[in-house]
């Protein structure tokens, strides 16, 4: 994609791939139909965040930053969601879920289709 936007754009790719790693919206790894974001921030990681992240790595065979081989998630961890209260926490999509664990955290997901 890179080189068919700088032969469109008639800029030399070096500069499309420093625009590309530069800004954390784009990317160059497939993403998935939808978007997990687990937060590590200290309520959360305290309270079972990083397990749930390593649950969700081993449960989909795939590390954070990734995707899963179906596209269907996209795995990543954030350092604060801002619902401490909630905590662990986790976004999927534009959906913020409280409380997350091993015991529901699959079946929250297996809702996403």
């Amino acid at each position: 994609m890179q080189k068919r936007i700088s032969k469109g754009l008639n800029i030399p790719e070096s500069t499309i791939y420093g625009v590309v790693t530069f800004y954390s919206f784009f990317t160059m790894v497939p993403k998935g139909r939808h978007s997990i974001k687990v937060c590590l921030g200290t309520a959360c990681y305290v309270r079972g965040g990083k397990a749930n992240l390593d649950y969700l790595q081993e449960g989909f065979d795939v590390e954070a930053g990734g995707t899963t081989k179906d596209l269907r998630f996209s795995l990543d961890s954030v350092r604060c969601i801002g619902a401490c209260g909630m905590a662990p926490a986790m976004v999927v999509d534009d959906d913020t879920y409280a409380q997350v664990n091993r015991g529901n955290i699959m079946e929250t997901l297996d809702s996403y289709k």
